[in-house]
């Protein structure tokens, strides 16, 4: 493996508005086949693999005419005016993310230098480039890539304004302008599908408001309707003597259950009588307050319910049987 410097690759202008640096630098052209203008020639077929082989602990430096590959060697300063943090693809070419130095920064934006130059390790037998060992700022690049610093009149397109809009880093103004127009059509399709919406997906609100309103009167008769079904199977339980009166709200509110009034039927259809229809329902009031006929006797036996409480609830609810006849009458 060798490093090669490219002094000359007629260079990537550090692409940035003026009165600031690129945080993004180009570090080689588009690969495969890369040639300088010295006539030497290399392979970038992965650029991807030589971004994942970076090693962010031997952060490449960028120098000055590639002093730390030629001055250093012989003791001489060669100090980096920036640093490479970190390596991605666009467009099968290779660049770099760099911290500058205030000196690097100053030598940017002044445009005393306009051009980098990498210096890559490569493959000796295959011309295969590795990784980026370093890069230069130099006027001579051997690369044809574009000048880090152009003219105010060649500013380069925001990266932000880029990515807003879809487009690569080497997007032109010509291709904002496309994206933009294109935008502008999307929105006015958009206000003209909004204006007149498409009836098959669409309904007026006055239609919607009125659907729900049938949907919800629909709902009520339905429950309006299970009721009186769930009220007229019960009433006919305790009327064929399978159900006790007092017991009578359970069994309605264990029928609106889900699936609750099914299973009152099948359960009353399997269920013996408790007390003849006829005694339960025709019977006379005892004369005798509280006092329990033969029937209701039996029934407690049946209920395992205690005769005495019975009478007393029996009694109750006669008084206030009375109490209501009396109030309707005085209305």
């Amino acid at each position: 493996m060798v490093t090669h410097p490219l002094p000359s690759l007629r260079g990537l202008a550090l692409n940035f508005e003026s009165g600031a640096v690129p945080d993004w630098v180009q570090l080689t052209p588009p690969g495969p086949a890369i040639v300088g203008r010295d006539g030497r020639a290399w392979t970038l077929s992965d650029p991807a693999a030589v971004a994942a082989a970076f090693d962010p602990a031997k952060e490449p430096q960028i120098d000055l005419e590639h002093s730390s590959q030629i001055a250093a060697p012989q003791g001489l300063p060669a100090p980096a005016v920036g640093w490479i943090k970190e390596l991605n693809v666009r467009d099968g070419a290779l660049w770099g993310r760099v911290e500058w130095t205030a000196e690097g920064e100053a030598t940017v934006t002044s445009r005393a230098y306009r051009y980098l130059s990498p210096v890559m390790a490569v493959d000796k037998k295959t011309g295969e480039i590795l990784r980026i060992v370093s890069a230069g700022l130099t006027n001579s690049p051997n690369l044809e890539m574009a000048a880090l610093n152009r003219a105010t009149t060649e500013t380069d397109m925001d990266k932000a304004v880029l990515d807003a809009l879809g487009l690569t880093a080497t997007a032109t103004a010509a291709d904002a302008v496309l994206a933009i127009n294109a935008l502008k059509s999307d929105k006015a399709l958009a206000l003209n599908r909004a204006e007149a919406p498409d009836p098959e997906r669409f309904v007026p609100k006055a239609d919607h408001v009125l659907a729900l309103n049938r949907i919800t009167a629909f709902e009520a008769e339905a429950k309006a309707r299970r009721e009186a079904e769930i009220t007229a199977a019960v009433d006919a339980a305790v009327t064929a003597g399978k159900v006790a009166p007092a017991s009578k709200d359970y069994h309605l509110a264990a029928c609106r259950q889900d699936g609750g009034l099914e299973r009152f039927t099948a359960m009353v259809g399997a269920a013996p009588v408790i007390a003849p229809p006829s005694t339960l329902d025709r019977r006379t009031p005892d004369a005798t307050p509280g006092k329990l006929t033969a029937e209701e006797l039996a029934m407690c036996r049946m209920m395992g319910t205690d005769p005495e409480k019975f009478a007393a609830e029996k009694a109750v609810q006669a008084q206030l049987a009375t109490e209501r006849v009396a109030l309707m009458k005085q209305e």
